[in-house]
């Protein structure tokens, strides 16, 4: 019996989470305290998050976006880029076009933003438009006119990486990223000139560009990894008569093709909610377009209140935020969202909340809240020979962990759970009171990723 219930349970679940990975969702103009142009958007989960901008704006949300803070950057120039590699440690890269010595400052925060400490880069005249990094040492920048420099020391000193001497290796770049320590791309350009792409197979070390008869008339701004040789890449021509564009490559960067979607304007940005829902803000086009089966077909459709947007992240397939000019920021809502509804057989006070980190390498932790009220609450407070587990189980649905409390009192608990030899992949957790001859369901699953 409680068998058939679990696969009820789950087959249920599985239902609504492809609702939710098959359909589109659409965007909500949010409130935040500035009318600055904003120009990045960095999440580290579903609710700390950061954007940047003019005048050295950055706020700051720790809710998911419900409020924002403003946090003193110390600078007062335009913030082009912002990176978090945790909810302590980020990185932001400030651009001086006004005063002599014209460059960059680079700013660091080690706790979330509550201070950020300065460091002008080594090289005047050089404007950082890009951060990345793969740990709290080892980082890359790239910048105007041309730069792809390394740190590994956590920002401290930077290294100019060499760069092969094809006739578009050093024009601007716009973006790095990597797959792993050894396979990496960059991408960039100059509008009316070149569009440029990078690829490096031994980590960094020698950066080759693409070939000249295969490269775009306009930069582009951003890549997508689907793994070491798949990648997407987004721009496009903002004057009438071209469009967007996307390159593409299928070899590991050493052919690319480029594809014009005739939609008017240029993606300044690409980011995928899922693994086949992909999104791409066309700027002063006041547009999005979106694809549902992995960037092979676009559509075009208005942006809430005809803002202007430039930059896009999900840090979960439920989340997305959006940012752009005069304060604009989105946030995106799920056409359906897989909870389980008010006066479900759930709701007796008890909360499971999303794991953290999530997706998970080495372990994560799991929290809940026990209310001191309810019809369970005498069994989960060890009032009798019962106890709570926290259930993790695969997509057939099928226990893999379970963690187990005893005689917990009212209030907020976590468990940590270290995966250890289980292969990536999706998982779910619950909470569930195990009691002699009863397994009872507290909470709603939820989803855990585990990537290896």
């Amino acid at each position: 019996m409680i068998q058939s219930i679990k696969k009820i349970l789950f087959i249920n679940l599985l239902i609504l989470l492809n609702a939710v990975s098959s359909a589109q969702g659409t965007w909500e103009k949010i409130n935040v305290p500035t009318i600055q142009h904003l120009r990045s958007v960095c999440f580290t989960d579903s609710l700390y998050g950061w954007v940047c901008g003019d005048s050295g704006i950055i706020l700051h949300t720790r809710d998911g976006g419900a409020t924002w803070a403003r946090q003193n950057s110390q600078v007062i120039d335009e913030i082009s880029d912002i990176f978090f590699l945790n909810r302590n440690l980020g990185w932001a890269s400030s651009l001086n076009y006004v005063t002599e010595p014209y460059g960059t400052t680079l700013l660091k925060t080690t706790n979330g933003g509550a201070d950020w400490i300065g460091y002008p880069y080594p090289k005047e005249d050089i404007f950082i438009s890009c951060i990345l990094f793969r740990d709290s040492l080892n980082g890359w920048v790239g910048g105007r006119p041309h730069m792809i420099a390394k740190t590994t020391n956590g920002g401290i000193d930077w290294t100019q990486a060499a760069v092969d001497t094809s006739i578009l290796a050093f024009f601007p770049v716009l973006s790095i990223h990597f797959y792993n320590d050894q396979y990496g791309y960059a991408s960039g350009g100059m509008f009316d000139i070149a569009g440029v792409t990078w690829r490096t197979t031994n980590g960094g070390e020698m950066w080759y560009a693409i070939d000249p008869t295969e490269a775009p008339a306009d930069e582009v701004h951003e890549l997508h990894l689907f793994d070491s040789v798949n990648v997407i890449g987004a721009g496009g021509d903002p004057d009438f008569g071209y469009g967007v564009g996307m390159i593409r490559t299928s070899d590991g960067g050493f052919h690319w093709n480029y594809e014009e979607l005739e939609v008017q304007g240029n993606a300044y940005d690409i980011d995928f909610r899922t693994d086949t829902e992909v999104w791409a803000p066309l700027g002063p086009r006041q547009k999005f377009i979106y694809s549902m089966d992995g960037a092979v077909t676009w559509t075009p459709v208005d942006t809430p209140d005809s803002t202007a947007i430039f930059d896009v992240t999900f840090p979960d397939s439920l989340h997305g935020f959006a940012v752009g000019r005069e304060g604009a920021v989105l946030k995106y809502k799920p056409k359906i969202m897989p909870y389980v509804p008010p006066g479900s057989a759930y709701e007796d006070g008890f909360i499971l909340y999303q794991n953290y980190p999530n997706p998970v390498t080495m372990h994560t932790t799991i929290k809940y809240f026990i209310p001191s009220f309810g019809k369970f609450h005498h069994l989960a407070t060890g009032k009798s020979n019962s106890y709570l587990r926290m259930l993790i189980f695969n997509l057939l649905g099928d226990e893999v962990a379970a963690l187990k409390n005893y005689n917990l009192t009212p209030g907020e608990h976590q468990l940590e759970f270290i995966p250890g030899n289980l292969p990536g992949g999706i998982y779910f957790y619950q909470l569930q009171l195990m009691s002699p001859g009863l397994e009872i369901p507290l909470t709603p699953p939820r989803k855990l990723v585990l990537q290896k």
